[in-house]
Formats: structure tokens, C-alpha cells, sequence
């Protein structure tokens, strides 16, 4: 999965503290889901979307891999 939270972030002008202080979770936090190297829980995903006035799937993108 992956995600726009920086660039969405950035037009606001919000820090990442900013953003995890809003959500009760740590800068560290932000910062791996913008890295995409942490998937939400739902719950935190319904949040973000909250916060930034938009649905989840204008957030998140799922992106299916292949197997062999």
C-alpha cells in the first residue's frame, strides 16, 4: 500500500509533530507511514482521512503484487 500523506501534508504546511500530535501518535509514526514502511489500522486510516477532509482512497492506494 501506498500513500500521499506527505504531499498532502506539505500543502498544509503541518509538521509531521503537527499531524501525530492531531492522531495521539508519535512523529515516528508519520514519518514511516510516509516512507511506506507502516500500513494504518483501519481505525487510523479512518482518522487521517478525517483530518484531512478526504476520502480513504484518495489517501491510501493499494497496489497488489504479483506472485509467482
Amino acid at each position: 500500500m501506498i500513500n500521499n500523506l506527505y504531499i498532502l501534508r506539505a500543502e498544509k504546511r503541518w509538521t509531521q509533530k503537527y499531524v501525530a500530535d492531531q492522531l495521539n501518535v508519535t512523529r515516528q509514526t508519520i514519518h514511516s507511514l510516509e516512507s511506506n514502511k507502516y500500513n494504518p489500522s483501519l481505525k487510523l486510516a479512518f482518522e487521517i482521512s478525517l483530518l484531512f477532509d478526504k476520502k480513504i482512497e484518495d489517501i491510501f492506494k493499494y497496489e497488489r503484487k504479483d506472485e509467482d
